[in-house]
Order: C-alpha cells, then sequence, then structure tokens
C-alpha cells in the first residue's frame, strides 16, 4: 500500500509515556509503524508538576518511536486527563432561518453556539464541544436534522473543558520536547475510538479507562457523549498499597502486581508463593499470592466503587445495556473483568484497541487502547492532508488551529 498519510499520538501518562506512529493507507487503513515508551517522570494524577522531568521522558519516547519508523516527529495528538476535567450537559435553541423552514448547517452551527454560551470561568478551557443530538419541533431523538423540515431547533451537547494552568504546563512540556500540538483529546474519548462498537454506544455504554493516577470515565448513550469525569485513583494506588502492605520498594511491588497479582482472591491457591526482597529481609522470604490478591483487591473495590458511584450520578445506573468496557494498563490484571461485575451489578469486559494493522502484537492491549484512539481519532477528523511526521506526504494539518494556536501564544513567551 502506499503511504498516503501519518499521525502521530502521545500520551503523557502518571506513570508511562507512550508515542505511536500511524500510517493512513489509501484504503483508509490505520498501518501501526512505530511504537516508543518511556517512564514517566514529573506527573502526578494525570498533571504536570514537574515540567522538565516530563519533556525528558517525552523526548525518550518520541526518538525510540522515531528511530523504529523511519520518520522525523515534529508534532502529534495528545492526550489530557486529570481531576482539572470537568464535563457539562447543556442545550441551546433557534428559529430555522431558512425561508423554506429546510434545516441547513448554518442552522445546525447557530443551536450548537446557542448551547455552548453560558459562563465558562476564566480559569477554565474548552476541550470538546460534543453533540448528543436534537430535537426539532418537539421531536426528540433526531441525529442529523440538516435537510429536514422544521421551526425550531434545539441541539444538546455536552462540553468538556479542563483547567487552563494544566493545560498550560502540559503544552509547555510537550513544546519543550520539541513537539508541536495538532490537536488534545480528552483520554476517554480517545479510548473510545479504539475499543468501542457502534452498537455499544447506542444502547448505552461506559468507557472506563484505569490509568496509573486516573481513571476516567466516558458514558455514551444513543452515540452521543452523556456524561464525563475523571477520578484521582488509578494503578498506581494499587502499587503503593502493595509496597506498604509488603514492606518492599515500589519497583518491586509494581513488577508482583504485574506478574503475581490478582483482584480475584478466591482464585488464588492458599499455598502459591513467590520469592520476595523485602525491606525486612533483603536476601529474600516467601510471601503468599493470596496476600498480594487481598491486598490488590481491597483497593480495586474502592475504585469500582467509586465508578459505580459516577455512573449513579450520571443518571445510568441502570440504563446500561452494554455495561462497563475497560481500558488502560490495570485493566490487565487478573481477575478485574469478574471484581467489575461484581461490585458494579453489570457487563464488563476488557477492551482490546481494534481496527489497526501493521504493529498489532504490540499494541493490541488495554494499555494502549488511548494512543492507538487518538490515531483513529486523528484519522476519523481528517480535512484535507494529515501530516505530524516529516516526510513527503504534504503539509501539516492542524484540526482546530484557532484554539491549538491560541494556547500556544498564550502559553508559549
Amino acid at each position: 500500500m502506499p503511504r498516503e498519510h501519518a499521525v502521530v499520538a502521545l500520551d503523557v501518562g502518571t506513570t508511562k509515556v507512550c508515542t505511536l506512529i500511524g500510517e493512513i493507507e489509501a484504503d483508509r487503513a490505520l498501518n501501526i509503524v512505530g511504537v516508543g515508551t518511556a517512564p514517566s517522570r514529573g506527573m502526578r494524577k494525570g498533571v504536570v508538576i514537574n515540567i522538565d522531568e516530563v519533556a525528558s521522558g517525552i523526548t525518550e519516547a518520541v526518538d525510540q518511536c522515531a528511530r523504529l519508523s523511519g520518520y522525523r516527529i515534529d508534532s502529534a495528538f495528545v492526550a489530557v486527563t486529570g481531576a482539572h476535567i470537568q464535563g457539562l450537559n447543556t442545550r441551546g435553541v433557534v428559529a430555522v432561518s431558512s425561508s423554506a423552514s429546510e434545516i441547513v448547517e448554518s442552522d445546525v452551527d447557530r443551536a450548537m453556539e446557542a448551547a455552548r454560551v453560558q459562563a465558562i470561568s476564566q480559569d477554565r478551557e474548552v476541550l470538546h464541544v460534543l453533540p448528543r443530538g436534537y430535537t426539532l419541533d418537539g421531536q426528540e431523538g433526531v441525529r442529523d436534522p440538516i435537510g429536514m423540515s422544521g421551526h425550531r431547533l434545539e441541539a444538546e451537547i455536552h462540553i468538556v473543558t479542563a483547567g487552563t494552568t494544566a493545560i498550560h504546563n502540559l503544552v509547555r512540556a510537550v513544546r519543550r520536547a520539541g513537539i508541536d500540538i495538532d490537536d488534545l483529546v480528552l483520554q476517554p474519548l480517545a479510548s473510545s475510538e479504539a475499543v468501542l462498537t457502534a452498537a455499544e454506544r447506542d444502547v448505552g455504554v461506559a468507557l472506563v479507562d484505569i490509568g496509573g493516577g486516573t481513571t476516567d470515565v466516558a458514558v455514551f448513550y444513543e452515540q452521543g457523549v452523556c456524561h464525563t469525569s475523571t477520578l484521582p485513583v488509578g494503578g498506581f494506588h494499587v502499587t503503593n498499597d502493595l509496597a506498604l502492605g509488603l514492606r518492599a520498594p515500589f519497583a518491586l511491588a509494581e513488577e508482583v502486581k504485574i506478574q503475581y497479582g490478582s483482584a480475584l482472591p478466591g482464585e488464588v491457591a492458599p499455598d502459591d508463593v513467590v520469592d520476595l526482597k523485602t525491606y525486612d529481609n533483603e536476601e529474600g522470604e516467601p510471601v503468599s499470592r493470596k496476600l498480594i490478591a487481598d491486598i490488590i483487591e481491597a483497593r480495586m473495590q474502592e475504585i469500582f466503587t467509586l465508578i459505580k458511584r459516577e455512573i449513579d450520578r450520571a443518571g445510568f445506573g441502570r440504563l446500561l445495556p452494554a455495561g462497563v468496557i475497560l481500558t488502560g494498563g490495570t485493566a490487565e490484571l487478573k481477575g478485574i473483568r469478574n471484581l467489575g461485575r461484581d461490585v458494579l451489578g453489570m457487563p464488563v469486559r476488557v477492551g482490546q484497541p481494534s481496527g489497526i494493522i501493521g504493529l498489532t502484537d504490540t499494541v493490541s492491549r488495554p494499555a494502549y487502547a488511548t494512543s492507538v484512539g487518538l490515531l483513529l481519532w486523528a484519522r476519523g477528523r481528517e480535512s484535507a492532508t494529515i501530516s505530524s511526521v516529516s516526510s513527503s506526504a504534504g503539509t501539516r494539518w492542524r484540526p482546530d488551529t484557532g484554539r491549538v494556536t491560541r494556547w500556544l501564544k498564550e502559553f508559549i513567551p
């Protein structure tokens, strides 16, 4: 296949930085040709606390990805998360302007603008304005009103905003690593592109991305986004509990979680032990795997309880037939699906990125859902030519040039 376009994804998490390069082939297939990962330093709960350390991790991941793919990376689509994220549902009403009472694109634009015009505090920036649906002359459930007849158009939208300071520091860190920003995308929206089906979005589903320092929740119904939020807990807290409970170094606790951990103690044999070097015994001592699972289960039960509370707060406690789809590195824990189903009381599955070719053996895991989703997000929103790497594909495309340029002018001296 000829190389038509190339896009780059950058996911700066609390524990890991991931960079992907994908080529959009002539037949629209997304071919993953480069992967780079590096430990994330200078992040806490999805927020930058040390710009230089974050920039260093980005540089390491980008360089690794560039060497593998043969591209020189100039810019990327960047994921955003953190407790500063807020979602709000609102609506706007307009009279149809056409003399023939036929809905045209300008009518939809006016309805959307009427819905988003409200008091947004100066310390917040609008990340996304997402249409949920339309009502035409009292008829609800209209998905695309253009071309229909009517006199009164009402738009329902979901607005996602982020803290200006948090965005400011993320932009600075990415720019300090020498990378321009094509667009900023909310993490669970990106992940949803990689793991959700159209049928799940239609009947009702919650995408839950359990990362290192945060857990992102996005609820979809009738193809639209109805609720977004970020919880300040994640896999880091599970590892920290293990480090305290086992009296072991944090790095060892992380390794134990990945290799021997389970969210269901009942599935672990009582006499199954692993030999660990703890602070109590540097030469190594046997530790029960059931103890490890007990520690993990306690924290994961808390996280799932918070997730359930968030879904209930959105008004969808019993209204998600497709249940919950888990992504993020923590979603790879053994037994997490069954524990989630028990606590949430609804179907749960672990989402694997799909719709890609190329380095699928590496990225077809829940931990890469956001990065793959960023590439799919870019592909679905391309206008003319996309190129966020140096190649012969053409000039760089910026999906929201005004917004990104304004951020850069405000934040970068």
